[in-house]
């Protein structure tokens, strides 16, 4: 058997790849596995937001809004390309929550925030009534802005995973864990593809399935239990112009996000549902009526079930902490070691926020306490000043295409055009801007493999490719094209 790794990694979502970023970067050997494709689960499933949880101080969850807000400021620092500043307006119903109450937590949301990046909360006034005008007459009265962050979660994941991988660390998609146990001071794992590995510390980031894992595979104690809730989101044509979102109050004390989404989308979620098993993530028709219910109390525009142009379900491997509704479950994550053996980590809960800050603790409980590095590095394609000098150095792009992929890939976009001068040295064009290029340079580099890998997590060009043309990305990875 070859030497053994310091970490076994299980999960390839944020949490799993952030882990293995952080400590191949302080120079362990790391083994991550993941069955599937990166953010395969509930990490592509998210809201998309990069936010310290307005909602979550009236939990008094005020640890994990603080943290989260600083987490948002890295973010915005080290991955500029992916995550972006975001304006929510807050209307106030006539049962909403008092304005006072509303004024008051966006202050300690500013002050929680500290020195940062992004303007302070406001009320707005006479001279801000275009962000009214989507909205019904007699919700116009009462408007707040502040600001929180968009992210591209799915590519989060990716990134994560590629600067592990270019420091070290080995990532193996569609690979699972079949079983694990502690034999001469390590770890002896058997893998699905035929591998036994030895580790000296496994990480159990499996999400939803971190108990399955636990039980079923590594045959270990535990103390702590996930609690699962599926979050669910509809994508509908856009409710308004702009590129603003909204935070809706709910009659049951819930709120809800209409989203700016792909250009020409809104994006609408989330639910709170308690299930039972990981195979529950996809939405049900009760989902869909109380999503469209929950925006057209708002809207002038109204958002229909057969107006639905896609939807996606994730379910939440929260901590149980205990309380009696989905909703009000800690979204802080916890983590537990065992230690009858080689260590043992496993992650309950957690936000793609707060993955960074979750991996220093995590390696910390595991007794990496040195070289701390991630607050300061920017994830490939970070490295520029502004978006529009990346875009200016190639004026032979549609519009568009050349902001997309620079959002997408930031200075990385040198890598995926090559020496490609012309939309013709792009190649093949399978259709809505995605070239030979994207689709070879996403098989080569971000451990995509297939159709939808690329569709719909490295990308979203599924929104806007039509049957034939999807058919077409999956003739092409299936001929006898090698990378």
């Amino acid at each position: 058997m070859a030497q053994p790794y310091d970490l076994l990694i299980i999960g390839g979502g944020i949490n799993g790849t952030a882990i293995a970023r952080d400590a191949a970067g302080r120079g362990l050997s790391v083994l991550l596995v993941e069955k599937d494709d990166l953010a395969s689960g509930t990490s592509s499933a998210s809201s998309k937001l990069i936010h310290g949880g307005l909602r979550y101080l009236e939990q008094l969850e005020f640890k994990l809004v603080h943290e989260a807000l600083h987490e948002r400021e890295v973010l915005l620092r080290t991955a500029p390309h992916l995550v972006k500043p975001l304006a929510f307006i807050l209307p106030n119903p006539e049962k909403g929550r008092p304005w006072w109450m509303v004024r008051l937590g966006l202050r300690i949301y500013d002050l929680l925030a500290g020195r940062n990046r992004l303007p302070a909360a406001r009320t707005l006034s006479a001279q801000d009534a275009a962000f009214g005008e989507p909205l019904k007459p007699h919700l116009r009265g009462k408007l707040a802005l502040y600001w929180d962050a968009w992210v591209d979660d799915a590519r989060l994941v990716a990134l994560n995973a590629v600067d592990a991988s270019e420091r070290g660390a080995e990532i193996s998609t569609r690979t699972a864990l079949l079983s694990a146990r502690r034999e001469d001071g390590l770890w002896r794992a058997h893998l699905s593809n035929g591998r036994l590995v030895a580790a000296r510390m496994i990480v159990n980031a499996a999400g939803p399935w971190v108990e399955e894992v636990l039980g079923g595979r590594l045959h270990a104690h535990r103390d702590s239990h996930a609690r699962l809730v599926k979050g669910s989101h509809i994508v509908v044509p856009a409710l308004y112009d702009g590129d603003h979102a909204y935070i809706l109050q709910q009659p049951d004390k819930r709120v809800v996000f209409a989203l700016p989404y792909e250009g020409r989308f809104t994006l609408i979620g989330t639910t709170d549902i308690a299930v039972a098993s990981p195979q529950d993530a996809r939405i049900d028709d009760a989902e869909i009526r109380y999503l469209c219910a929950a925006v057209n109390r708002y809207f002038l525009r109204r958002a229909e079930a057969r107006n639905v142009v896609w939807s996606y379900s994730g379910i939440r491997a929260l901590h149980d902490d205990g309380a009696a509704n989905a909703s009000a479950v800690t979204r802080d994550y916890h983590l537990e070691l065992n230690e009858d053996g080689p260590p043992l980590l496993s992650l309950f809960g957690g936000k793609i926020t707060t993955a960074r800050a979750l991996a220093e603790e995590a390696l910390n409980m595991l007794g990496v306490t040195t070289g701390r590095w991630t607050a300061g590095a920017s994830l490939p394609g970070g490295d520029f000043e502004t978006l529009s000098q990346v875009e200016a150095g190639y004026p032979w792009l549609p519009r568009t295409l050349a902001h997309r992929l620079v959002r997408s890939y930031g200075t990385r976009i040198s890598a995926v055009i090559g020496a490609a001068d012309s939309l013709e040295k792009l190649g093949r064009h399978f259709g809505s801007g995605l070239y030979e290029a994207e689709v070879d340079y996403l098989l080569r580099k971000e451990f995509a493999r297939t159709a939808e890998d690329i569709m719909w997590r490295r990308t979203k060009i599924g929104l806007f490719l039509d049957p034939e043309e999807q058919n077409g990305l999956r003739r092409y990875l299936d001929s006898d094209y090698i990378v």
